[in-house]
This record gives C-alpha cells, sequence and structure tokens, in this order.
C-alpha cells in the first residue's frame, strides 16, 4: 500500500497511512540545533606561543534549528550536499553526539542520555567504518553480537536465514572481515546492524563505492526488512538512485537548514525538470536550428559528441534523439537527470518556493 504524507514545515504533525493504520510517531525532532568550537590559529612563531595561553574560538554551526517527525514504518531520505550537516544530524540521532540546544526524542528516549538502552534499539551502517571485528570471521562477529545483544536462538536463526536468503552472506561467513570486498563487507555491516530487530535503522551512505548489483541488492535487502519487519529507516546519500527506489519522503537540509520535508515527487516535479543528454555520433557534430525549434538553447559541441540541456517539462528525451537521428549516426547515448546538488541549489536560490512546495 503506497504511502501518503500531509508534510508542513510549521508543523511537526503528519499523517502516515500504512496498512490502513495511522503510523505512530517515533522520532522527534525540534529546534535540534549543534555548533562546534574551532580555535582559531594566529600566524607565525609569536602567534603560536600565544595561543598557547589566549586560545580564541570561532562557532561553526553544523545544525541549525531543524524540526521534524519520523513514523513507525518509514523511510526516510535524508539528503543535502557535502557540509550540509546529515552526518551530524544522525550522529545525534543515534545518541553519539550531544545537541548544543534543542529536543531529540526517539521512542520516549533522549539518546544521549540513555544510550545502553537506546543502543538495543537502534541499528547503525555508516559506509567508511565497520562494526564488525576485523580478524575474525563474520560468523564469529555475528556470534558476539548474539551474545551482546542476548538474541534468543530462535531469533538469531531467523535473522541469519533471512539475511542468507536476500543477501547470500554463506560466501563469506567463515572467511575474516579484513579478507572481504567492501561489497561483502558492507552487506555483512547490514546484518549486523539487523541482527537484534530494532527499531531504528540509520544508513549513512550505505551504498558509496559499490557496484550496480550489490547497491540492488542491498537496496532489495532494506525494502524486504521494512516490510517484514516495519523498521523505521533514515538513509542519507549522495545516490538519488537509492533515494527514488527506497523512499516516498525526503527531508532536505542544506548548510544546517532545513530547505524541504516533503513528497520526493514533488520535490522533483519543482526543482528537478532539468536533464542533461550526451550524445556520441559517427560523424562531427554540427549545430542545428532544430534543436532551438524545439525549445533547447543550452547545448555544447566538442567534435563527434554533443551535450544538451533541457527541461523535460518542455521538451522530452524522444523528441531531441528523433531530431538528431534526422541529422547524424547516433552510436551511443545517456540521460542524466538533476543531481542532488543541482536541486538543492535551486532551492537554496528560491526559499521562498521550497516553502510553498513543502505547504508551509
Amino acid at each position: 500500500m503506497n504511502v501518503c504524507f500531509n508534510v508542513r514545515l510549521d508543523s511537526l504533525y503528519y499523517w502516515m497511512f500504512l496498512e490502513g493504520v495511522i503510523g505512530m510517531t517515533l522520532i522527534k525532532v525540534d529546534e535540534l540545533t549543534k555548533v562546534f568550537q574551532r580555535q582559531q590559529k594566529t600566524p607565525g612563531f609569536a602567534g603560536t606561543m600565544k595561543d598557547l595561553f589566549y586560545r580564541q574560538y570561532t562557532d561553526k554551526v553544523a545544525v541549525d534549528s531543524i524540526s521534524f517527525e519520523i513514523g513507525r514504518g518509514e523511510i526516510v531520505g535524508y539528503i543535502g550536499p557535502n557540509g550540509a550537516g546529515k552526518s551530524t544530524t544522525i550522529k545525534m540521532l543515534s545518541g553519539i553526539l550531544v545537541p548544543t540546544s534543542g529536543i531529540v526524542e526517539v521512542g520516549g528516549l533522549v539518546p544521549y542520555r540513555s544510550r545502553k538502552e537506546y543502543s538495543r534499539r537502534i541499528g547503525v551502517v555508516f559506509g567508511q567504518r565497520t562494526q564488525l571485528w576485523w580478524d575474525i570471521p563474520v560468523s564469529e562477529s555475528f556470534r558476539l553480537m548474539k551474545y551482546m545483544y542476548k538474541i534468543s536462538d530462535q531469533d538469531y536463526k531467523r535473522s541469519i536465514e533471512l539475511f542468507s536468503d536476500i543477501l547470500d552472506i554463506d560466501e563469506f561467513m567463515n572467511a575474516p572481515v579484513r579478507q572481504l570486498s567492501l561489497g561483502q563487507r558492507m552487506r555483512a555491516d547490514l546484518c549486523a546492524a539487523l541482527l537484534h530487530n530494532p527499531d531504528i535503522l540509520y544508513l549513512d551512505e550505505p551504498t558509496i563505492g559499490l557496484d550496480v548489483v550489490v547497491k540492488e541488492n542491498i537496496r532489495e535487502f532494506i525494502k524486504q526488512v521494512n516490510l517484514e519487519r516495519k523498521t523505521t529507516v533514515i538513509l542519507t546519500t549522495h545516490d538519488m538512485s537509492d533515494i527514488e527506489k527506497l523512499c516516498s519522503r525526503v527531508i532536505v537540509i542544506d548548510r544546517g537548514k532545513l530547505m524541504y520535508d516533503g513528497v520526493l515527487n514533488q520535490l522533483k516535479t519543482i526543482y528537478g525538470s532539468g536533464e542533461t543528454m550526451i550524445v556520441e555520433t559517427a560523424d562531427p557534430v554540427q549545430p542545428w536550428d532544430e534543436l532551438a525549434h524545439l525549445g533547447i538553447d543550452d547545448f555544447d559541441y566538442d567534435g563527434k559528441s554533443i551535450t544538451i540541456k533541457y527541461d523535460k517539462t518542455v521538451v522530452n528525451s524522444t523528441a531531441i534523439l528523433r531530431v538528431l537521428m534526422s541529422k547524424i549516426t547516433i552510436t551511443d547515448f545517456v540521460v542524466h537527470p538533476c543531481e542532488i546538488e543541482q536541486i538543492i541549489r535551486k532551492m537554496y536560490e528560491n526559499p521562498l518556493s521550497a516553502a510553498v512546495a513543502a505547504g508551509s
């Protein structure tokens, strides 16, 4: 069943319909802020000596008064450019960092105050780090976690069977973690994060550096776990394919501020209508008036290659290819959708439209 949202930026409440039941609020974030202090260094030897006794600091606002709520069983994409504050938010939600101000509650718990109890209810995967023991087989890491989380034999067996069916982990269960490929380690880390059947799974760039096949397996696994266990998933990524295939709702953050909280398709419709087509030809390319007649005025030529940028709400790729095929022999072409950085840049340039799009 499709998940429907009615999200407003001026309200922390929304409705989630899942299997005919209104979803319960699981995560509440209200005016959450995180400020880091950075020491100012004075140049020169004299400045270095001065800094030993008189240190000065500047404030760096990583997360700036953001508010949202997430219901049980949702898969939410938390996206933004590098340095936007995504990972800092996830670390506050997971209890690793203490907020400077604001409220963060998950299932009635404040993460940084109830770390031991809270850790039993969450799973965390950071794309560049592993929670597995480096020099022992994957199976032994899983058994240690079974002991740590006090998982019953029946639940442990059921989880391993689910992981094996979807992620095919049997092939490397007896191999030391240090011998695994990046894709194998990521699959093992996902299993480790979900072994104790947490209520929430935080994923920070879980498919970074992985090939297409492994990415697709991981996406299917996340969807299956969400469907069977109703696990709430918070996903941060730069890969829009992850967002499009997993999330109906997205929260966009830029420079620490909340830019958008709503339905993914609405965001793409308003800000992501631009596409780029790159066409390789058998013959040298010459400009044609026909492209201009289609409403395209942004195209570059480079020998046997042409790059065309267009608004898909004005003209579609089929019409462009039809014109090109009447003029040249096309050997290859690829269409790139608008990247998330471009979407956010447009939102930042026109914040009023972003607020209107979110329904405020």
